[in-house]
């Protein structure tokens, strides 16, 4: 069972899966009538495969990309983000938080690194979509399988997204599909940095490596092995763990319910094309 699920974490026609996910942003944004993508690019892996997705369906000329550093922020991120907007051709601004972060945390001095990230991560996410409106277009997702399943985001901060090419890949296979379509190898191999404080590590925060959360999550949701099977595979401290955080974080991956009292209601009813005006 360890090599079945090994084996499904593995890419076996990336090439495939590229045009299959530059194709998914093209269409979406046609339908929606845009032609112009905006992605946050934080020099991460992520948001790198991204914005590399976002190029090859829409060319260089329609894809803006953007950085959004704080003063605390790795020069390293900085330069990365630099270096993905500069290989792919794209338009390229960088925007510094501090001052609006500060000016809010001058009231709350006694807040604590998640919150202050947390309220970093809605700041960038008000940035992006203000740059969509100014230059009409949608705002790409980041955000891989791993992170939304175990709640590993802001919600409406780093989750928010008009469309989301990277979300049915767990973080091993994003890793696999920006080799193959020529992120900088710098980035491909960097340990992986919501870089919200200085020294802060993705797998440090999570308790586990992505290789080690990646297997027991295909061997949850993709299998449905119970708990009981998936202790007999990896270190049961684990696997509650991982359990556990894709059990709190269900909340996250629900759009905001209404309460129905009418006979027809938004979110429940009002489905069909006709509805919808087409």
């Amino acid at each position: 069972m360890r090599e079945k699920i090994s084996e499904l974490l593995k890419l076996k026609d990336p090439a495939f899966i590229e045009s299959v996910l530059a194709g998914f942003i093209r269409e979406e944004l046609q339908k929606a009538g845009f032609s112009k993508a905006v992605v946050g690019l934080s020099g991460g892996v992520d948001s790198s495969l991204a914005a590399f997705l976002a190029v090859k369906a829409l060319g260089n000329n329609n894809v803006i990309g953007i950085s959004m550093p704080y003063r605390t922020s790795s020069p390293s991120s900085r330069e990365d983000a630099k270096l993905v907007a500069q290989v792919l051709g794209i338009e390229f601004h960088e925007i510094d938080i501090t001052p609006q972060i500060d000016a809010y945390y001058s009231r709350f001095q006694e807040a604590d690194p998640v919150r202050k990230g947390n309220k970093m991560a809605r700041e960038r996410m008000s940035i992006l979509y203000d740059f969509a409106h100014w230059k009409g277009a949608l705002v790409i997702g980041t955000s891989n399988k791993s992170e939304l399943l175990i709640g590993y985001s802001t919600r409406w901060g780093d989750s928010a997204h008009d469309v989301n090419p990277l979300g049915d890949l767990y973080k091993t296979q994003v890793w696999q599909l920006a080799e193959f379509t020529g992120v900088p190898e710098r980035i491909v191999k960097k340990k992986p940095s919501a870089d919200l404080w200085p020294g802060q590590t993705d797998e440090g925060e999570i308790g586990l490596t992505y290789r080690e959360l990646d297997q027991i999550l295909i061997g949850y949701v993709d299998l449905r092995l119970s708990s009981a099977e998936l202790k007999k595979l990896f270190e049961p401290k684990k696997v509650e763990r991982v359990l556990s955080m894709v059990k709190r974080s269900q909340y996250k991956r629900k759009l905001p319910i209404i309460c129905k009292i009418a006979q027809r209601t938004v979110d429940k009813d009002f489905l069909y094309l006709r509805d919808w005006g087409l």
